[in-house]
């Protein structure tokens, strides 16, 4: 998976509208998703459990937070928002799915100067299943039924609506919003999660919006929770932001910027023919490394054996740049199956403000691993660096093949158009 960079997320979302809704975890995917609009750093472990601080990284407090009384109940109240000259997103906190809360907020984007969002990522789980007596879970049920037919009525097909399932929780549980006498079974809570998540996916796809199982992603890199179990650390939430800006980027038919490496995790390229997306992961010889072992990044392997000039033609040109290779793209419903790869976050690419000793380095288990690097040309390939570049519909006649793009084209809305379909507030 590419990486993005600051300046890169920044031409990603240049003039766009981003509105996040849920819990306290995803009030660290705004935070993070916020500081990387303009700097490469991580999050740190202050910044991500402070909660309704007047201000964080330019952003402000609008509503709820420490301008009321801050508590742990269903009536806790906070939002947020960050706003420069191209950029704006905003955050509300939810402790239920559907609620008259959550309709006044639809009202309040629809009547808002700046129109409905270009991108709405949304979760609710944990507070609806712990919070609502004995029938949270009919409840629940009903709630998303509830929900995903209100947004294909209000959302215009332009609006990209990503909902993220819910995230995996601890062994032990000691999250300050789950009641002692209320909280459920260890077991119990996490056998729930999962299957909420199935419920609120087939709910989502029923009504054609897309879908991001970060239930799948961190399934096994539980090392990264927080000692409440419930909450991610600085580099889980930096790899949570680069698979919702992957993501966009598939759905609006953006073309990453190239590297001058195939990032580990990768196998096979874009043409491999009788190959769907999604599939490299499945490969039976992809097998999990050893119990404990380090996925540290390897080091870096030796230069290739320097080969005897040839009287023939070289093949390939000196000048030649490097293939082409785009991240890629998730299938039907776009809930992405390839696992979370420790070598994605070098401590040599990002920085942190304090130190911290989770940022030297982690391990995980199971069915991780890295591939091996790829093949390197044996002449010089120069670096070349490309913004995202946005096609909107037009026709590209790229040729196919194995190092050739996809000229993929951005994917047509899959919710049925409205019969009477409304114009865009100005």
């Amino acid at each position: 998976m590419i990486h993005l960079q600051a300046s890169e997320v920044q031409q990603l979302l240049h003039n766009k509208f981003v509105v996040i809704l849920g819990d306290s975890v995803q009030r660290a995917v705004y935070k993070d998703l916020v500081l990387l609009l303009q700097k490469d750093c991580l999050l740190t472990t202050n910044q991500l459990k402070a909660k309704g601080e007047e201000t964080f990284e330019k952003d402000k407090l609008v509503d709820g937070g420490q301008m009321g009384p801050m508590h742990n109940g269903v009536q806790y109240r906070e939002v947020r928002q960050f706003c420069d000259d191209h950029h704006l997103v905003r955050f509300y906190f939810l402790t239920r799915v559907y609620s008259p809360y959550l309709e006044a907020i639809l009202q309040e984007l629809q009547s808002s100067e700046h129109g409905l969002p270009d991108v709405i990522i949304m979760n609710s789980c944990l507070w609806d299943l712990s919070r609502y007596g004995p029938d949270s879970w009919q409840s629940y049920l009903k709630n998303l039924e509830s929900l995903f037919g209100l947004l294909g009525q209000v959302l215009p097909e332009s609006c990209l609506l990503v909902w993220n399932t819910a995230m995996p929780v601890g062994k032990r549980i000691t999250a300050g919003f789950l009641q002692h006498k209320q909280q459920p079974g260890n077991n119990s809570l996490r056998g729930q999660v999962i299957e909420a998540n199935f419920h609120s996916s087939t709910e989502a796809k029923k009504h054609g919006f897309d879908v991001l199982d970060l239930h799948f992603h961190f399934r096994h890199a539980e090392q990264h929770l927080q000692r409440d179990g419930v909450h991610w650390d600085e580099r889980a939430h930096r790899h949570l932001s680069q698979l919702l800006l992957a993501h966009v980027a598939d759905a609006w038919g953006v073309e990453l910027p190239r590297r001058d490496r195939v990032a580990p995790g990768i196998r096979g390229g874009p043409g491999a023919a009788g190959e769907r997306p999604g599939q490299a992961s499945r490969d039976p010889r992809a097998l999990p490394p050893p119990r404990g072992s380090s996925l540290l990044p390897s080091p870096p392997l030796p230069p290739p054996p320097r080969l005897p000039l040839s009287p023939h033609p070289r093949p390939y040109p000196f000048q030649q740049a490097m293939p082409r290779v785009l991240c890629y793209p998730q299938h039907t419903y776009f809930s992405s199956d390839q696992p979370f790869q420790s070598d994605q976050f070098s401590s040599n690419y990002f920085h942190s403000d304090v130190p911290s000793p989770t940022q030297t380095g982690f391990a995980f288990e199971d069915d991780f691993m890295i591939d091996s690097q790829p093949p390197v040309l044996p002449f010089p390939v120069p670096y070349q660096w490309q913004a995202p570049v946005v096609h909107r519909g037009f026709p590209r006649h790229s040729p196919r093949g194995p190092y050739g793009p996809w000229g993929r084209q951005p994917r047509s809305p899959r919710r049925p158009a409205h019969s009477r379909p409304q114009p865009r507030p100005q």
